[in-house]
């Protein structure tokens, strides 16, 4: 009997792959971890048990992975008292003193090849995987189509959609259809090391010709996008992540895209149009 578990369980993504993992083998055979554990108990499929889950405290995850096979480990969010790439390190080790058996891991695109700094903490928790010598598959995820939500309901709102990806392309699919995958590799009795996981490529051109509405688009440099951003209210250091995200599209590192995901999904991904109406209704 395989022991499965999922961290980051009360987030969008881990509640989503969850579901779909609970669809697919006993959720009786499912782990959830959560740093919050009554918000997850009241989210989780039935049967679905849920332990501690904090990635800054390692023995609290090496105490909760105890019987796991196979986890799918979520990337948490930076910003935290605890930086990422050592909440990364704490659940990496945490999995081979617990004897984890495989680890699927949501990475960044191309991550061995990328060169943003967004990619850093991700190509340091491959490494750890490696060199933990656990079998794993990498999910590099390309973008969420949610990334895009302000610009997508300002322009709804008649304001102008303003980007500054130049023609650089995007594997925009929706995070539902990421964790979805994500739950299904880990299900899998036969997975590869690396996922390439995306949809079709598309400029911002593209994106905003698909979405309906009567709005502008403003195709910017990227300082001044960043003086947008500071202007409507955004502090120095978020408006600098935000552009570093445009620079990286404009600099190619989001194009490269593969059929990985709806392989694994065994169907194509949501068409654009209704992907955007959908997002546009959460």
């Amino acid at each position: 009997m395989t022991t499965y578990a999922v961290t980051a369980a009360t987030g969008h993504f881990g509640q989503t792959a969850l579901k779909t993992l609970a669809g697919l083998v006993p959720a009786t055979n499912i782990i959830a971890l959560a740093r919050n554990t009554k918000k997850a108990e009241a989210l989780v499929p039935a049967g679905v048990t849920v332990r501690p889950g904090d990635y800054d405290n390692e023995a609290e995850l090496t105490a909760s992975l105890a019987g796991v096979d196979k986890l799918l480990f979520v990337s948490s969010q930076p910003g935290g008292p605890v930086d990422r790439e050592q909440q990364h390190k704490n659940v990496v080790n945490a999995a081979k003193a617990a004897g984890v058996s495989y680890i699927a891991y949501t990475s960044f695109p191309h991550a061995d090849t990328a060169t943003s700094p967004l990619s850093a903490d991700h190509k340091a928790t491959e490494k750890a995987i490696l060199d933990a010598g656990i079998p794993h598959s990498f999910l590099r995820n390309n973008w969420y189509l949610e990334n895009e939500l302000d610009s997508l309901k300002g322009a709804q709102a008649g304001r102008p959609f303003v980007y500054a990806g130049g023609d650089g392309q995007v594997g925009w699919a929706l995070e539902r259809e990421y964790a979805e995958g994500a739950a299904t590799v880990l299900a899998s009795d036969n997975q590869k090391d690396i996922y390439e996981f995306s949809g079709a490529p598309l400029t911002y051109k593209q994106l905003a010709a698909a979405l309906p509405g009567n709005f502008d688009v403003q195709a910017v440099s990227t300082e001044d996008f960043n003086k947008g951003l500071q202007a409507a209210g955004l502090d120095e250091g978020t408006a600098a992540v935000v552009t570093m995200i445009q620079q990286l599209i404009l600099d190619g590192e989001l194009a490269k895209t593969s059929t990985d995901l709806s392989e694994i999904l065994g169907h194509d991904l949501v068409p654009l149009d209704a992907a955007l109406a959908e997002v546009l209704k959460a």
